[in-house]
């Protein structure tokens, strides 16, 4: 444990494995079971408990909450992890649930990924690499985020749903379906509003993947046919395209679920 800084006032359970330079501010919590990987940190008053592994260069704020048992009341204490990647910042009153039996014992965090405060994840979850949850984010039990994805304060989102890759999701929505790969999902039970079109081109994306990406979109939403019949057509006519395919596989693998789509403009 080469460089290892432990406050006198915190508790690091006999069996817990910290690498190379992990410092444990004041007051914090290390539970016998748990991994701190290589020039991680505690700040103060977190704790981190269970199985649970912390990726290199992580930092967790006070008041975290990290790896204690899932808020599900079928939890019998069955031996699920929580996994957390390299370079991910954890807030203040941050809380995040290891797996159950019912979700496949574990719950995953990828790297470089951002948790404002009072962000909860919950048991059997799996979020991609780059997400960032704004303030007070509430992902239920079992649900996916693909990577970039970004999730506006307050916002909830219902358990089992898949947000895909790059979609932005608006702050104080209400997501009870799927939303697809770089959209914009806003309401208070959401519906699609567009394409995250700022996201793109933040990285990098040029204009005229973009333009593909918007066309298809029109596509897949237009009035007519079923989702299955437009999802055919768009396929054929994109035939190159991965990133349309991206979304076309997203919406596929989704099979019965249902996916958020853009307001009904007769709707009051």
């Amino acid at each position: 444990m080469t460089g290892v800084s432990i406050h006198p006032s915190s508790v690091v359970e006999p069996g817990a494995k910290l690498g190379e330079g992990v410092r444990i501010g004041p007051f914090c919590m290390v539970g016998a079971d748990v991994i701190l990987g290589d020039g991680s940190e505690l700040l103060s008053h977190a704790v981190v408990a269970g199985r649970t592994t912390i990726g290199p260069r992580a930092r967790i704020f006070p008041f975290a909450s990290i790896g204690h048992q899932p808020q599900d009341l079928k939890f019998k204490g069955e031996p699920s992890t929580l996994t957390i990647g390299a370079d991910c910042m954890i807030r203040e009153g941050v809380t995040m649930n290891p797996g159950t039996e019912g979700g496949g014992m574990v719950t995953t965090v990828g790297d470089r990924c951002t948790f404002l405060a009072s962000s909860h994840v919950a048991h059997d979850c799996r979020i991609g690499n780059s997400v960032i949850f704004s303030n007070n984010v509430m992902l239920a039990g079992h649900c996916t985020v693909g990577d970039f994805a970004i999730i506006g304060g307050g916002a909830a989102v219902h358990q089992f749903c898949r947000i895909g890759a790059h979609a932005f999701i608006g702050g104080l929505s209400g997501v009870e379906n799927d939303v697809i790969p770089y959209g914009i999902a806003i309401g208070n039970r959401a519906h699609l509003a567009g394409l995250n079109i700022v996201g793109l081109k933040r990285r990098g994306f040029s204009r005229e993947v973009i333009h593909d990406i918007r066309r298809a979109y029109r596509l897949l939403f237009a009035d007519e046919g079923t989702l299955q019949e437009r999802v055919a057509d768009v396929a054929v006519e994109f035939s190159t395209h991965p990133i349309v395919h991206e979304i076309l596989d997203f919406i596929r693998e989704g099979g019965n679920r249902s996916i958020c789509t853009p307001r009904d403009p007769h709707e009051g």
